[in-house]
């Protein structure tokens, strides 16, 4: 498989400039939150396919820049470091939502180049594994008559992404997103760790980083923001949606990077090119599967359309919740 998959990206170069297929020195893979969320997750999954196929002669190492869900190291790669060919910063649906919402300070989506989505998840409600709560319903029903008594673990804090999913299902029920009491962790890691210890009641968080919790038994999904039950995955099969259960909400995230505003174009073409032949390869999609991750393939000028249209329509959302003006 690497033998072919070399050859490919021969072929596919010969009448190109040398300099694109130069390999970038020191590849790093920026994860802008604590480890174990799905940030980390995205890097991990691109780390062991570029090095699974051979895309990717050196390892690509894995660094954690927490703050703002992602405000930090956005503006980090903006303005110190906008030309680092080999740096890849982890993005995902909640990024895109922060910054229509301006929360990556006076950096919008033209500020950086967009990559690659490597793959997919869907947003979730996750419990500890004792709770009380067996369905949608039943939190519903708890945050209606005991608004106070519920607290919610979210990555960031109003407007976030989850924050969001959850605030959409509190308007179906009719309440007030802003009655509801939350608190601001960073990242899914951060969110099971406070399940588990009993200092949340909720998690509002994403469905693949959550699912190595559910299999050792340590939380349980309430509802996925999926269309559909993902039956595709054995370990989500039994994991009811939202839909299903009277709430018709569906909340895809993404997963995917991003480089520098000043990386070259010869360089940025290198990247587009080998992910372009990772996403198209078996054994990555074997490796995205392992990972609960749903196939989703964006590069180069399609991935930054992709982009400029989710934030157009993230801008409005965020007016309907009064969080932009």
């Amino acid at each position: 498989m690497r033998s072919s998959l070399r050859l490919l990206l021969l072929v596919a170069g010969l009448s190109l400039s040398p300099a694109l297929w130069a390999e970038p020195q020191n590849p790093e893979c920026i994860a802008p939150a604590a480890p174990g969320g799905g940030f980390d997750l995205a890097c991990r999954l691109a780390q062991s396919g570029l090095k699974e196929t051979g895309l990717l002669q050196q390892p690509l190492a894995i660094s954690y820049m927490p703050g703002g869900v992602g405000a930090v190291a956005y503006n980090q790669i903006v303005t110190q470091r906008p030309a680092e060919e080999g740096t890849l910063v982890a993005f995902s649906t909640g990024s895109l939502l922060n910054i229509a919402q301006g929360k990556f300070g006076r950096f919008d989506e033209q500020a950086v180049r967009w990559l690659a989505v490597i793959g997919t998840s869907y947003g979730a409600l996750a419990v500890r594994s004792d709770s009380p709560y067996r369905n949608l319903q039943d939190l519903v029903n708890d945050l209606k008559h005991n608004p106070d008594r519920v607290i919610i673990g979210t990555s960031g804090t109003i407007g976030g992404q989850d924050w969001l999913q959850l605030a959409l299902v509190a308007r179906a029920a009719g309440l007030n997103p802003r009655r509801l009491r939350y608190v601001a962790l960073e990242g899914g890691g951060e969110i099971a760790t406070a399940l588990q210890g009993g200092h949340i009641q909720i998690g509002s968080t994403d469905i693949s980083d959550s699912i190595p919790r559910v299999q050792s038994g340590q939380i349980r999904i309430l509802a996925v923001f999926a269309p559909h039950r993902l039956r595709e995955e054995p370990a989500m099969a039994d994991i009811p949606t939202a839909r299903e259960q009277g709430f018709d909400i569906v909340w895809p995230v993404l997963r995917g990077f991003y480089m520098g505003p000043q990386v070259s174009e010869a360089q940025y073409q290198w990247w587009k090119t080998t992910f372009d032949h990772l996403l198209a390869s078996e054994d990555f999609a074997q490796l995205r599967d392992q990972r609960e991750l749903f196939p989703l393939s964006l590069t180069g000028p399609e991935l930054t359309q992709h982009i400029q249209e989710a934030v157009t329509r993230y801008r409005q959302m965020a007016r309907e919740f009064d969080l932009i003006h």
